[in-house]
């Protein structure tokens, strides 16, 4: 199979769907790599260490999506990219189709096959493929929000890690899964006072087993959430619907009563966000202000640790890369159940049911279309 690989277009992404290690993969499987020039600088892989590995570089994307099977990204198809979508293309990326009804539409009206990392399911529970990229985020929230509660960025003034006489910020993480513990951990690490809520007991069992009662855990009642956040110094939006749209679980009203220069950085952006008034931003211009307190919201937070997050992805990612080339879409599908929890889109239709009903499509279960 041709596989290809486009440079990443979104605003600030120097991430890249196949590093030279992963090509060389392919390339012993006996598939062709083509990348686009310079599609891997932004992980300081040159054109000729993918060369090295065995692939053709092409000098621009219209070559690549001209010759290929399967394309393989990073961050969704842009405007320009998806017009350059054809029945024939197998597009294997994040997507998160659910809060993105213009990238839908595209979608459907090119034909192509479209499977999200987001939604590829695992065996024993969980999302494989976007763990690693949800733990790169959750420790960059903390990052961002540390950095957003300096005064000359807009925050309250306060360090997260207090210092002997001062108390430490308060950070309160809402979700404590793979984003949450990620936050949690790297919060503690630096001093913070940390509070996680969940509406799963278990979660909550297993955060307070993992961490010995260094952090408080707390059920996340709507009356919990809203007394939490108004005390807080920065909040974390860690909350995931597979494949659905994020729910808002911080309305405008309780922001207003938040503290006076408090952050929050919504990791769920990708799927909508968890804050009423959360709105997607870029690494170029990160945070705004409303009603006085600092939102993060970039939706593509890991695009800037790009060469840990573009490894840390190939390795979940390699796997399912090789079986769809080496089998071909359908059989791959048939054969993975996991797999085939990934295709969102297929032949002008919608085969994930959260992502259909979150965009008011019929749902067509993936088996159907496979035969």
């Amino acid at each position: 199979m041709k596989i290809g690989i486009p440079r990443e277009s979104k605003n600030h992404e120097y991430r890249v769907g196949l590093t030279p290690g992963a090509v060389r993969e392919a390339l012993a499987h006996g598939h062709d790599v083509i990348v686009e020039t310079g599609a891997g600088h932004g992980i300081g892989a040159s054109d000729s260490d993918y060369e090295r590995a065995g692939a053709r570089i092409a000098l621009n994307v219209d070559e690549v999506f001209g010759e290929v099977e399967m394309i393989v990204k990073v961050k969704e198809p842009l405007a320009a990219e998806r017009a350059r979508l054809r029945p024939h293309h197998l597009l294997f990326t994040y997507l998160h189709l659910a809060p993105d009804p213009g990238q839908a539409e595209d979608l459907l009206a090119s034909g192509a096959t479209a499977i999200a990392y987001e939604t590829v399911t695992a065996p024993g529970g969980g999302l494989p493929l976007l763990a690693p990229m949800s733990e790169v985020a959750g420790r960059m929230s903390i990052q961002a929000g540390a950095a957003a509660l300096e005064k000359s960025h807009g925050g309250r003034g306060v360090l997260l890690g207090g210092v002997p006489g001062v108390e430490p910020g308060r950070v309160v993480v809402i979700g404590g899964g793979t984003v949450g513990n990620a936050a949690a951990r790297t919060a503690l690490g630096m001093g913070a006072d940390v509070t996680v809520l969940d509406r799963s007991l278990a979660v909550l069992r297993h955060l307070d087993d993992v961490y010995r009662g260094h952090l408080k855990t707390i059920h996340a009642t709507r009356d919990a959430i809203e007394r939490h956040v108004l005390q807080a110094d920065l909040v974390i939006g860690a909350v995931l619907i597979p494949g659905a749209a994020a729910p808002k679980l911080v309305s405008r009203a309780m922001l207003n009563a938040m503290k006076p220069g408090a952050v929050i950085v919504d990791v769920a952006i990708d799927q909508g966000g968890c804050f009423e008034t959360s709105r997607p931003t870029t690494h170029a211009d990160p945070t705004y202000v409303v009603d006085g307190v600092v939102h993060y919201c970039v939706a593509n937070m890991p695009g800037a640790v790009a060469r840990t997050a573009t490894y840390a992805l190939n390795a979940a990612t390699l796997p399912y890369v090789l079986a769809l080339a080496d089998k071909g879409w359908k059989q791959a599908l048939k054969d993975d159940v996991h797999l085939r929890a990934g295709l969102n889109v297929c032949a002008g239709l919608v085969t994930h049911p959260q992502v259909a009903e979150a965009l008011g499509k019929k749902y067509v279960p993936a088996i159907t279309l496979l035969g």
